[in-house]
């Protein structure tokens, strides 16, 4: 069976308000859909919301990763059943070097009653590791350094790309990965997205700007305003959106500018 998310009808509050206000959509292996809206509008609430961060309380609603309801799952079980985001603002964690920290990542995924030397995930790691690296243009020195310690905007989402490479995630959320770069870390940092999303993988990118869709081809595009879908489409949707903004969607001028 091929990998899935399901989103049936979420609901999603924050802080007792309600932000995410009944979204549904699928998203399959191989596929690629766009989420696109202004600041405020449920984005990063939604994605927090299906990695089970325990600041957002899902009111009502399902959410099926390869059918099986995962909505009471914590973060870390989730993260084990295929699901992966990839960060707004990647946190630097001193003291745990790059390699050491998805080292324990694969580790986690490995039965507790089998031991390292028994894995082959964890026997052939630092291959792994190498080979992905390498893949993603990535100096071999980062993997010795601490986790995204003094890093650019561009070198930590490089490093959530490589962290997607290494788990292999049936479906991957990107929350705003262009957030912050400049054109040649945007460049780079899309190329890793493609060549680490393949067919076996589905994706969600959650993006403001049609900038990132340029590098990044999605299958689907989805508006969302005020914590809802209010309209999907192909690639032509985000062009649209570049050209008359969120106000062609009926959002007022100081929401559309991201007020």
């Amino acid at each position: 069976m091929s990998s899935s998310l399901e989103i049936r009808n979420l609901r999603v509050a924050v802080a007792g308000k309600e932000i995410v206000q009944g979204i549904t959509l699928t998203i399959r292996a191989g596929e690629k859909h766009a989420l696109m809206g202004p600041n405020g509008s449920g984005k990063s609430t939604l994605s927090n919301a299906l990695m089970g961060h325990p600041a957002y309380t899902i009111l009502s609603g399902e959410i099926l990763l390869n059918g099986e309801d995962i909505a009471k799952m914590p973060a870390d079980e989730r993260s084990r059943k295929g699901l992966f985001l990839a960060f707004q603002y990647p946190v630097a964690i001193p003291g745990v070097s790059v390699a050491n920290f998805l080292r324990s990542a694969v580790k986690a995924r490995v039965p507790k009653n089998v031991k390292d030397g028994d894995s082959e995930a964890m026997r052939g790691f630092r291959k792994t590791l190498k080979a992905a690296m390498d893949e993603l243009s990535i100096d071999p020195a980062f993997a010795t350094r601490y986790l995204n310690d003094g890093f650019s905007g561009g070198e930590k989402k490089r490093i959530e790309i490589l962290q997607m490479a290494i788990l292999k995630p049936s479906i991957a959320i990107l929350d705003e990965t262009d957030s912050g770069l400049d054109i040649d870390a945007l460049r780079v940092v899309s190329d890793g997205i493609n060549r680490v999303c393949g067919p076996e993988t589905g994706v969600l990118l959650i993006t403001h700007y049609q900038r990132l869709l340029n590098y990044v081809k999605p299958d689907f595009v989805h508006v969302l305003i005020h914590g809802r879908i209010v309209r999907s489409g192909g690639p032509e949707l985000a062009l649209e959106l570049e050209a008359g903004g969120y106000e062609s969607f009926g959002l007022a001028p100081d929401r559309a500018a991201g007020g």
